[in-house]
């Protein structure tokens, strides 16, 4: 694979003027866009609070950035946790570059003019979608169909909500709807998504673009009462196990396992992860805080780290930012190198009967029986779903707790 920064070279001549030449970002509201097709953008909005500092907004989510470097004429937006930046130049308060994701060497163009607007609104809304959607994602191909619910509330034009699906959420979407033309996007460092939809009174039939990488069709039926399938029984142990075993490094290169006095007569949650996953980075920013206020009453989490990093050193690296970004004090184990294949990582657990999402949470009790193995993370994106995790969550710690 070509290495990512040769991308920069093609895209961008570097100058060599002075310092004190180089364009700056201008305080101010923008509106950027990715060109993932020759038609199709995806569209996200940003604020630049000084020369050092933005904030990347989706609906209700806002993401601080405050890793911005200047190298002759060009700015490098290095969004916070994710492998991923946005390298440009200004010109007449205009950035024209790309989006580049290093581990994967994928490479978006990537534009922003000064604007509040994410879409324009050219027509009054004839369907509201407020309320819960039973979707299905790729409906005509059974072997790569999934189902999904949508989760929307919508007020005149403007839109905001996401997609449940079994493996988590789709995150912060924010758009409209023109007439009945639906259009959502999220841009958080890790994935660019555009939702484009027709609506009729019942139905949302339309397109779903990750990146510049992927794309697929779904459809969606208004169904207020629909549930996806119960995130406890997805994943379970094989025949034959009761408890989960590992032994993986951190990053002193110390040997970690369940066994480790430290996990002994605990409740401990093993958490499976990786650090270029939003849902990940939820649950995290999640189990951080739950983690502080419980570790004394006896509680354990452990994460396990699964990395596309090809190296040992860059995957630590990545998890120590991730430690240091949202302040995670819980060990991080690197369980895996160079891929994230699901197939992979249940190979390094064979006794759960397969990893089906990032993130997953196996419930271990001060016995060291597992007691419930949650699939997937639907987080603060879903609302009344992430209150209701929260409760169950809550409920079923301190039940082990007091046992």
């Amino acid at each position: 694979m070509r290495d990512v920064f040769t991308f920069l070279i093609a895209f961008m001549i570097l100058s060599c003027e002075d310092k004190s030449t180089q364009e700056l970002l201008i305080f101010g509201d923008y509106r950027a866009e990715l060109q993932i097709s020759d038609t199709e953008v995806i569209p996200f909005t940003f604020k630049v609070k000084d020369v050092n500092n933005l904030t990347v907004f989706n609906a209700e989510e806002q993401i601080e950035v405050n890793e911005i470097e200047y190298r002759n004429d060009s700015v490098f937006i290095n969004m916070p946790v994710f492998e991923a930046l946005l390298a440009a130049k200004i010109k007449n308060e205009t950035l024209t570059g790309n989006f580049i994701i290093k581990g994967k060497d994928r490479v978006v163009p990537f534009t922003a003019k000064k604007s509040k607007t994410r879409f324009n609104v050219t027509a009054k809304a004839e369907a509201n979608i407020s309320g819960n959607w039973e979707t299905v994602f790729s409906p005509n191909t059974p072997d790569d169909a999934y189902i999904a619910k949508g989760v929307f509330k919508q007020n005149g034009n403007q839109v905001s909500g996401t997609f449940l699906t079994e493996t988590g959420d789709y995150r912060f979407l924010e758009g409209v709807v023109n007439g009945n033309d639906l259009k959502l996007s999220t841009f958080d460092g890790a994935h660019a998504f555009l939702f484009k939809g027709k609506i009729t009174d019942s139905t949302i039939n339309g397109t779903f673009y990750s990146g510049s990488h992927w794309k697929e069709p779904f459809s969606a039926i208004r169904n207020a009462n629909y549930q996806l399938p119960s995130a406890n029984d997805l994943t379970y142990l094989n025949e034959g196990y009761d408890s989960l075993a590992f032994t993986f490094p951190d990053a002193n290169g110390k040997m970690i396992s369940l066994t480790d006095d430290r996990f002994k007569n605990k409740v401990v949650l093993v958490q499976i992860m990786g650090t270029w996953c939003p849902n990940c980075l939820d649950e995290s920013k999640y189990y951080t805080e739950f983690y502080k206020k419980n570790n004394e009453k006896g509680l354990e989490i452990v994460a396990l780290a699964f990395e596309y990093a090809k190296t040992n050193e860059k995957a630590f690296a990545s998890i120590k930012r991730l430690q240091n970004r949202i302040g995670i004090t819980y060990p991080i184990l690197l369980a895996q190198t160079g891929t994230t294949s699901k197939q992979k990582a249940q190979e390094k657990l064979p006794m759960l009967n397969h990893v089906l999402s990032y993130p997953t949470t196996v419930f271990v009790d001060k016995k060291g029986k597992v007691r419930k193995i949650h699939t997937g993370f639907n987080g603060p994106a879903t609302g009344e779903e992430f209150v209701e995790f929260k409760k169950e969550f809550i409920d079923f710690v301190d039940e082990l707790l007091k046992e």
